[in-house]
């Protein structure tokens, strides 16, 4: 999954309780799972360059930190 406006998917995802979790990093691009409230099965990925996401996410590794 791609998104035009990461932030705000991830926002709502965390919002609606489900979780997320970093699995590749690189100075320029993100890779996240995106994870079941229930028991944390992913459900799709998110892959983004967009700089708005790399910052709001920063050194975070999940929705949990």
């Amino acid at each position: 999954m791609t998104e035009d406006q990461p932030v705000e998917t991830l926002s709502r995802w965390s919002d609606s309780g489900a979780t997320w979790r970093v699995l590749q990093r690189t100075p320029t691009s993100i890779m996240i799972s995106l994870r079941r409230c229930d028991g944390g099965e992913e459900v799709e990925r998110l892959t983004s360059s967009d700089p708005h996401l790399l910052a709001w996410i920063g050194d975070r590794v999940s929705s949990e930190d």
